[in-house]
């Protein structure tokens, strides 16, 4: 039986989290089964269970997947092209539900408190590395502020639906400029 290649298990662990991803996105984590992940992906469910074992490792993994793609700068213009990237991907893809549901479920879930934690001080030191020079000795609390208003942005996308970016923009901007 020939080896299968390690960017074909990547790949196939791609696909589940993807499919999870988007089904989480449009049903909730308590509304998908492990059945509806199979479906969903077009696996089996051998496939399935031979990368992860649970739902919640599912859940996990697409946590981890995650990624935030921070503005190059704390300029009134790139937080608000930032806002609008974010303000898109929740319209498309529900990735404002998802991110909702995340931290949801990071507060009954250790493990993946644990991960929301990491990612949570990844993003608010990529932050504080942002800050202009002249707000350096307050970077950690700007970084702070910064992250809770596009949390907010967020969660508010989540459950009001497309919501103008332009007053969290000006509050980030606030927040950066002092």
């Amino acid at each position: 039986m020939p080896k299968v290649s390690q960017e074909h298990l990547d790949a196939r662990r791609r696909q589940i989290v993807d499919a999870a991803r988007a089904r989480f996105a449009s049903h909730g984590f308590a509304r998908t089964s492990m059945a509806d992940i199979v479906t969903e992906s077009g696996l089996s469910n051998g496939a399935i269970y031979r990368y992860f074992t649970s739902k919640d490792d599912i859940v996990v993994a697409v946590c981890e997947q995650g990624g935030q793609a921070l503005p190059k700068s704390l300029t009134a213009e790139a937080v608000t092209g930032f806002l609008e990237y974010v303000r898109t991907r929740a319209r498309e893809t529900g990735h404002a539900r998802l991110v909702a549901q995340i931290y949801a479920e990071a507060a009954v879930s250790p493990k993946l408190a644990t991960v929301v934690g990491q990612q949570l001080e990844a993003l608010r030191s990529a932050v504080a590395e942002l800050v202009p020079d002249h707000r350096r000795e307050h970077a950690e609390t700007i970084a702070e502020g910064f992250v809770a208003v596009c949390l907010s942005y967020s969660q508010q996308l989540a459950v009001r639906g497309d919501l103008d970016p332009a007053p969290f923009a000006e509050a980030l901007t606030s927040i950066v400029n002092g």
